[in-house]
């Protein structure tokens, strides 16, 4: 069974605001004439990406460092340039690799770490939780082929009780 699964942070986008009140105006004072001024609405959006910048990264940082080895790439970021010129990430995302192992006890490990890798942020978002369950699923897939090489495919055997004592 193959899961294709991208871990991605997708909470709700960054507030954007008109484009007239995120412009930069420039004014020329006598001592500083590259100094621009950016409106309260302009500078409240732009601590409002810092914030969200930052969380985003954490996020994905946490992903990153719980899925070890079955991380296929890097972060990726989806980006909000703010009214300073300045890029900001908004949400991200890291591929994990969700195939299952050669063996059932492989799947069983790989379907771990990557259940792993998913609720590692503080905050998991929906994606990250649909992830954590197909490999949950997956999990238990392997659990359950593991269980049938044990029992083998005959009938149930009844259980006996040793009335002897």
């Amino acid at each position: 069974m193959q899961i294709s699964a991208t871990s991605s942070y997708a909470t709700a986008p960054a507030p954007r605001i008109a484009p007239e009140t995120t412009t930069a105006a420039a004014t020329a004072t006598p001592s500083t004439s590259s100094t621009t001024q950016l409106s309260n609405q302009a500078l409240a959006l732009i601590d409002q990406l810092k914030s969200r910048d930052l969380e985003v990264r954490q996020h994905e940082q946490a992903h990153m460092a719980a899925a070890g080895g079955l991380a296929t790439s890097g972060a990726s970021y989806t980006y909000q340039r703010g009214p300073n010129g300045i890029d900001y990430a908004i949400g991200g995302e890291v591929n994990i690799d969700t195939s299952p192992g050669a063996t059932p006890e492989e799947t069983i490990a790989r379907a771990r770490a990557v259940q792993s890798a998913a609720l590692a942020p503080a905050e998991p978002s929906g994606a990250d939780r649909a992830v954590a369950a197909q490999a949950q699923q997956m999990e238990m897939q392997a659990r359950a082929e593991l269980a049938q090489r044990a029992y083998g495919d005959g009938p149930a055997v009844r259980p006996r009780v040793d009335t002897f004592a």
